[in-house]
C-alpha cells in the first residue's frame, strides 16, 4: 500500500469514527479542510461516496460503513504492533484515551492527574467528559469511568472511590423562607433544581430509600440545568433544593456554605470504578494508568 493510501484511509477512519471532521482533524493533528479534502480524495479514487455530511453530523454511508468494519481490526493490529515496540523503551509513552462521566472527572479523576503526569512525563491523557453512557469498545477509549452498577460485567473494573451516597441540599436562606422538607413527599411543594442528562435529555428522577422502602420522585422547580456546578452555584444562590452526588456539593456542605437535608432517605451505594475490556496484552501507558489509579485512588 502506499502512503498516500494509507493517509487516505486512516483519515476516513478517524472521521467515520469520530462523526465530526472537527474532532477527527484535533485527533490527527491536521485542519480540517485538509481532512475534507484527502477523504474526498479517497471517494473519488474509489469511486463511491463514505460519509454523509450535513451540517451538523458526519456519519458514514452503508459502503462507508463495511469499509470502517474492515479497516478497524487492521488499524488495531498496527496500533497493537507500534505498541509492542514502545515495550523497549525504559518508561512507557502513548496516549491513553478515558471516557468518563462528568462527575467522576473533576471529584476523583482530576486529583490524580497531576502526580501521574509528573511521574509519566512520555504519557498522554486524552479525557472525554461524557455522561451518555458511550460504549468505549466502539468509541476507540482504553478505559471509561462510571458508577459501579453501570459497568458491564465483561469488563475489568478497578475501584476509583470509595461508597458514595446522595445529597438534597439547600441554602439556609432558602429554607428559612420555604421550610424544611422532613420527607421526600413533602418535595412537591417546594421549589427544586432538576438535572437534565445529555445526550438523552432526560430529567433525573430523585432517588430515595429507608430500610426497605424506595422511592423515585419526579421534582418540579424553576430550573432545568444540565451542569452540576451551575445546580450548586443555583442551590447556593437560594433558588432551590438541589440533589446529586457531586464532590464540590459535599465539599459545600462541609464548609457550611449549604444544609443537607432528607439524609435519613440517601442511599448509599458502590461508587465510581474504572473499567476496560479485558486483553492478552494491555499497553505499558494504559498499564502504568490502571496502576496509579489502583495505589493512589482513595478507598
Amino acid at each position: 500500500m502506499r502512503g498516500i493510501e494509507f493517509t487516505e484511509l486512516n483519515a476516513f477512519a478517524a472521521v467515520a469514527s469520530q462523526g465530526s471532521f472537527t474532532r477527527a482533524a484535533a485527533q490527527l493533528r491536521v485542519s480540517a479542510p485538509a481532512l475534507s479534502q484527502t477523504v474526498r480524495r479517497l471517494e473519488e479514487r474509489l469511486g463511491v461516496r463514505l460519509l454523509n455530511r450535513t451540517t451538523r453530523s458526519v456519519s458514514p454511508t452503508q459502503a462507508g460503513a463495511r469499509l470502517l468494519a474492515k479497516l478497524r481490526p487492521v488499524f488495531d493490529d498496527l496500533h497493537a504492533a507500534v505498541t509492542d515496540v514502545k515495550t523497549f523503551r525504559e518508561r512507557p509513552a502513548g496516549i491513553v484515551r478515558i471516557n468518563a462521566a462528568r462527575v467522576a472527572v473533576f471529584g476523583f479523576l482530576a486529583p490524580l492527574v497531576g502526580r501521574f503526569c509528573k511521574k509519566h512525563p512520555d504519557i498522554v491523557l486524552d479525557i472525554a467528559s461524557d455522561d451518555a453512557l458511550t460504549d468505549i469498545v466502539e468509541g476507540r477509549f482504553d478505559i471509561g469511568v462510571r458508577l459501579g452498577e453501570k459497568v458491564d460485567k465483561d469488563m475489568v473494573a478497578v475501584k476509583l472511590s470509595g461508597p458514595l451516597s446522595t445529597m438534597v441540599v439547600a441554602s439556609q436562606d432558602y429554607l428559612e423562607r420555604h421550610g424544611t422538607p422532613k420527607t421526600p413527599y413533602e418535595l412537591h411543594r417546594h421549589r427544586c433544581i432538576n438535572l437534565r442528562f445529555t445526550p438523552n435529555g432526560n430529567v433525573y428522577r430523585w432517588e430515595f430509600a429507608r430500610g426497605k422502602k424506595s422511592l423515585d420522585v419526579a421534582v418540579e422547580g424553576p430550573l432545568i440545568v444540565d451542569d452540576a456546578d451551575i445546580l450548586l452555584r443555583a442551590v447556593r444562590a437560594g433558588v432551590g433544593i438541589g440533589y446529586g452526588i457531586d464532590e464540590k456539593m459535599r465539599r459545600a456542605v462541609e464548609r457550611g456554605r449549604i444544609v443537607r437535608i432528607l439524609e435519613a432517605w440517601s442511599p448509599t451505594f458502590p461508587g465510581f470504578y474504572l473499567y476496560y475490556p479485558s486483553r492478552r496484552q494491555t499497553p505499558p501507558a494504559l498499564r502504568a494508568f490502571i496502576d496509579f489509579v489502583r495505589e493512589h485512588a482513595p478507598s
